[in-house]
């Protein structure tokens, strides 16, 4: 993001900013320190890896931002475990065998993220939910019902939901929907810091504001050169970048966008279903929303290219506007102010999964590059797979997501 966004998430435009709970030990970076594993990046990949490892590893958490105040803080939080390409669509792409790995990859990766909060004690909060994934311009109705099927057909908690159904339960006028289970949703920045402090407390330190300006491996090692003038040195890094592109890293099919979002007033009057509930929409761009704990609706979408799109002051403007009356159109029950907006950066893949994995030509390197809008969810595995990895072991299904 760029240095003028960033402070206007700071002065309090995402809906996050400034909530309680977001306290996260740093120091500054005062003299060359030599430790096990240096994770890049302080937001919510970051915060899982350092957490992940911290009780096994000596880990230092480098940021040239304070901590959470990349993607992090731009997020809306719908923790899915459904893939922003749906599972017949993404079988073509990588196979039937491969597509179903992913998705019950990322179903069970909601499962352990509810474990670790609950586990940790995290206050940020965390609440299962269901889905509501409406047809849209992309993909109608028959397609939702072939969706359906083919997730149910694996185990995975999916019915379709015809029209009538949908108008009568819902009040929604669409063709058709998809409702699962299994999702869950939760403070992003609170879940982030909670993870940091809990990886503080098993002893990894956060050095921020710290840039790293190179990179460079050898047989034992990285050695790290920073922007304060120490060298950091580590048997093992793994950049946590989120949706910036470590240099040297290939991303083939990926590319960085902007999106939008608004948060109406706390306790806007809603249908009682939406308050366990997560909704999207099988369109390009789509909207989505939920029903955060003090009663506001989260909403966003209105994607588009460019990855610095998300700064204009304008643009988020004309985005809150539009984004707010589709949101009408589609729930025209629901009467609402809006209370926040905000933007930001946000990543695409050929197949909505995200690149995990070493990083070309540089031993004892890995990158984590959260592509979708499953960011919070595949940093869980990511976190699970670079984890193996660091450990000598080889994690199943590391081969779905490598870069």
């Amino acid at each position: 993001m760029s240095a003028t966004h960033e402070r206007d998430l700071r002065t309090g435009a995402s809906l996050w900013a400034h909530g309680p709970g977001l306290g996260v030990p740093t120091r500054p970076l005062t003299q060359a320190i030599s430790v096990d594993v240096v994770v890049v990046g302080a937001g919510i990949s970051g915060a899982f890896m350092a957490h992940g490892l911290a009780t096994e590893f000596s880990v230092a958490v480098l940021d040239r931002r304070p901590p959470l105040m990349g993607s992090t803080i731009a997020s809306t939080a719908l923790l899915q475990w459904e893939i922003d390409l749906p599972l017949v669509e993404l079988s073509k792409k990588i196979g039937p065998a491969n597509a179903r790995r992913a998705y019950a990859r990322s179903r069970s990766a909601v499962d352990h993220l509810m474990d670790i909060v609950r586990r940790e004690r995290i206050p940020c909060g965390l609440r299962p939910s269901r889905t509501l994934y409406l047809a849209g311009d992309e993909h109608g109705c028959r397609a939702l019902e072939a969706e359906a099927n083919a997730r149910a057909a694996m185990g995975l908690e999916s019915a379709f939901v015809p029209a009538a159904t949908l108008r009568e339960d819902y009040g929604i006028d669409r063709t058709g929907a998809i409702l699962s289970d299994g999702s869950a949703r939760a403070d992003p920045a609170r879940l982030a810091a909670g993870l940091l402090r809990r990886a503080h407390d098993a002893d990894a330190r956060v050095f921020s504001p710290v840039e790293v300006l190179d990179a460079a491996s050898d047989p034992d090692g990285v050695t790290l050169l920073t922007d304060v003038g120490h060298a950091v040195r580590a048997k093992h890094v793994v950049f946590c970048c989120g949706y910036e592109f470590p240099k040297g890293v290939p991303t083939p099919g990926a590319k960085v966008i902007s999106t939008w979002a608004l948060a109406t007033r706390p306790r806007t009057p809603c249908p009682d279903w939406l308050r366990d509930m997560l909704v999207w929409e099988a369109s390009d761009p789509y909207l989505y929303f939920r029903m955060a704990r003090d009663g506001r609706l989260i909403v966003g979408g209105e994607d588009e290219d460019g990855p610095t799109a998300h700064a204009s002051m304008p643009k988020l403007r004309a985005k809150t506007g539009r984004i707010a009356r589709k949101l009408k159109a589609l729930l025209p029950m629901v009467d609402f102010e809006i209370d926040h907006s905000w933007a930001g950066a946000f990543g695409e893949s050929a197949t909505g999964l995200p690149s995990i994995g070493p990083v070309p030509d540089m031993d004892h390197a890995f990158a984590v590059m959260g592509f979708g809008g499953n960011g919070i969810t595949y940093s869980v595995i990511a976190s699970e797979i670079v984890g193996a990895a660091i450990r000598g072991r080889v994690d199943p299904d590391a081969d779905l997501y490598r870069p």
